[in-house]
């Protein structure tokens, strides 16, 4: 433990100095705004420049955390659970990279009210880069050490709350609420919405493969089918979810609509079929009911008895399903081994 912390705090360090140096690089060439005026990703702020060069670092920081503490680890595992293995790896990182970015970001935006006129120089959005890097970079460095369900889940809240809100703070629909999230992705700013929604569909889809994971941790190579049941109806949902976000509403309103909806269908699918894999656990069951009967109430008062906006229907939603999932990964993290399990399997359908 406290050669884990020694490392995390040179890689503090270090993420600061790169982020010092790569940030006083990008933005060398004369004084800029804090913010700039209009949109953000064209403004000529320091802001944005600052968010990629946090986001890259945080996922380098991710990257070599990962090498220096599992590197070996698919090693024993067949060809196909270390791919999947592999490619949630991957899907992280590049969460990491949104969740870095948007941090920095949201931040810029709340302090931008109160520094209105902020000019800084090319070493003064250095140090701003750097401490940003920091900050990312040991959040980053310490997910890699050992990467839990429950770090993955908290990764998919993080990101939903900071994207949201940044989503909101730079609509340019201010009246959004009265109709739905949707049209937050709508108009200059809606990159950061439509942004959102997409990595949020790759995280829940990682969220499930890391589910399946803690589930073939406990259960053994006896339950792949049913895991690989629930693995496919996450990575639908986080499919369907990203859909959202590259379906915008008022560019494709239909494929838009049927992609939302798929969203709420395949969320539920996969957290009943979870529930079965699951079956002995009584807490879960009755959860996952309360889960099903209260999101079925919500439609029915949203479209049928019109006493619910679409985004009241969505806020409820989707609070109701991070609700449930807190508690599953929870519960997982109680149950599910520490150790790798590698499988015995070359295939996962198959014995």
């Amino acid at each position: 433990m406290l050669q884990q912390q020694r490392r995390m705090l040179w890689a503090t360090a270090v993420c600061f100095a790169v982020g010092l140096l790569a940030g006083t690089v990008v933005l060398w060439g004369g004084t800029r705004p804090f913010r700039g005026d209009g949109p953000v990703l064209v403004s000529g702020g320091v802001l944005m420049p600052v968010a990629v060069v946090a986001g890259i670092i945080a996922a380098a920081a991710f990257a070599v955390s990962t090498w220096m503490h599992r590197a070996g680890e698919t090693a024993p595992m067949p060809t196909w659970q270390a791919v999947v293995s592999d490619i949630s790896t991957v899907a992280v990182a590049l969460a990491l990279v949104g969740v870095a970015g948007l941090g920095v970001l949201l931040a810029g935006e709340v302090l931008a009210t109160g520094l209105q006129g902020l000019q800084l120089p090319a070493i003064g959005g250095g140090l701003l880069a750097g401490v940003a890097s920091a900050l990312g970079g040991r959040f980053a460095f310490r997910a890699g050490i050992r990467l839990s369900t429950r770090d993955v889940a908290s990764l998919l809240f993080a990101f939903l709350v900071i994207g949201t809100l940044f989503a909101v703070l730079t609509a340019t629909d201010t009246t959004w609420w009265d109709r739905s999230f949707s049209q937050l992705g709508i108009g200059a700013g809606g990159w950061a919405f439509n942004g959102t929604v997409i990595i949020a569909g790759l995280l829940i889809a990682t969220t499930g493969s890391y589910v399946g994971r803690d589930l073939h941790r406990m259960l053994g190579d006896a339950a792949l089918r049913g895991i690989a049941v629930v693995v496919v109806a996450w990575s639908g949902a986080g499919l369907a979810l990203a859909a959202v976000g590259l379906l915008p509403l008022d560019q494709v309103p239909v494929p838009h609509a049927i992609a939302a909806f798929a969203t709420l269908g395949l969320i539920v699918a996969a957290a009943i079929a979870t529930t079965v894999l699951m079956g002995e656990l009584r807490m879960l069951r009755a959860l996952t009911v309360v889960l099903a009967v209260l999101i079925a109430v919500a439609v029915v008062l949203a479209f049928v008895l019109r006493m619910l906006s679409v985004a009241a229907l969505e806020a409820i939603v989707v609070g109701l399903v991070l609700l449930w999932l807190s508690t599953l990964v929870q519960l997982l993290g109680i149950l599910a081994p520490d150790e790798s399990r590698p499988s015995a399997r070359r295939t996962p359908l198959r014995p």
